[in-house]
C-alpha cells in the first residue's frame, strides 16, 4: 500500500535508501523538484490479475491511503493525476500536479511531497497496468443485463465524461440498469471505447459492472468520470 510520512522534508536521513513497490515507507533524500515524467511504470505482477482486480486493487488504495496520514486534497489531486498521466494526458497531470503545489523530487507520482513537507508514495499499480495484464471475460458473461424478471427502473439523464472526448455524451438509462450494460451502450456509440477499457467514477468511487444505476445513487443529470485505458483503436478524424 501507499502511504504518506507526516515529517518535515529536511528531518530525514542521508540518501542510500529506498522505497519498494508496494508503498512502505523509508526514508530518501529530497532533491530539486523535477518536471514530471510521462513515461509510465513498467511492472510485472507475480500472480497475473484480470482488469477487475487491477481496478478493486487501485479502488482499495484510494479508498484507505488518505485515511491514514496526509491532506485530502492532496490525495485527491494526486488520484486526479494518476488518471491523466495513464490515459495519455500529461500535460493535465503537469498542470495538476503544480496547482497543487505538489513536489516531485524524482519526477515521478510514486514519491512526492506536499508544500508542508509531508511525504506521498504511489505504488505502481495505480499509475499503469502490469505487462501480464489478462482480460476478464466472465465479469461481463455473468452481469444481470438480460434478467427477464428485472423490473423497467425508472428512465433517467446521466451525462458520461470520457476521458477520450471533449465533450459530455448525454444518456437516458434505467435505474434498474447495470453499469456493463450502460459501457455497452457507450461502446457502441464510440469506436476504440470498449466496456472493458471503460473504469467509471462517480463522487470518487470506483463503479463496479454489476453494480445498478440506482445502487449507485447517481442523481439525475449528474456527470459520471469515464477513464478509457489502453484504447486500441484510434477515432475517426
Amino acid at each position: 500500500m501507499g502511504g504518506c510520512i507526516g515529517s518535515q522534508r529536511d528531518n530525514g536521513p542521508p540518501s542510500g535508501e529506498s522505497s519498494d513497490v508496494t508503498g512502505m515507507v523509508q526514508h530518501v533524500s529530497v532533491g530539486r523538484n523535477q518536471p514530471l515524467k510521462p513515461e509510465k511504470p513498467k511492472w510485472k505482477s507475480d500472480v497475473p490479475l484480470t482488469e477487475g482486480q487491477l481496478r478493486s486493487k487501485r479502488d482499495e488504495f484510494w479508498d484507505t491511503a488518505p485515511a491514514f496520514d496526509g491532506r485530502k486534497e492532496i490525495w485527491d489531486a494526486l488520484k486526479a493525476a494518476s488518471y491523466a498521466l495513464e490515459t495519455g494526458d500529461h500535460a493535465l497531470a503537469q498542470a495538476i500536479v503544480d496547482g497543487a503545489s505538489i513536489s516531485l523530487p524524482h519526477g515521478t507520482l510514486m514519491d512526492c511531497y506536499d508544500e508542508l513537507g509531508n511525504r506521498y508514495q504511489l505504488p505502481h499499480y495505480v499509475l499503469s497496468a502490469p505487462a501480464n495484464l489478462i482480460e476478464d471475460t466472465s465479469e461481463s458473461e455473468a452481469s444481470p443485463d438480460t434478467d427477464v424478471n428485472a423490473t423497467p427502473g425508472v428512465e433517467q439523464p446521466i451525462r458520461f465524461r470520457l476521458s477520450t472526448l471533449s465533450h459530455d455524451i448525454k444518456l437516458s438509462v434505467s435505474s434498474t440498469d447495470t453499469v456493463s450494460k450502460v459501457k455497452k451502450r457507450i461502446a457502441d456509440m464510440q469506436v476504440g471505447v470498449d466496456p472493458h477499457r471503460q473504469r467509471w467514477y462517480y463522487a470518487g468511487r470506483l463503479l463496479n459492472d454489476k453494480l445498478r444505476i440506482e445502487d449507485a445513487r447517481i442523481p439525475k443529470n449528474h456527470v459520471v468520470q469515464v477513464i478509457v485505458s489502453g484504447s486500441s483503436h484510434e477515432p475517426p478524424s
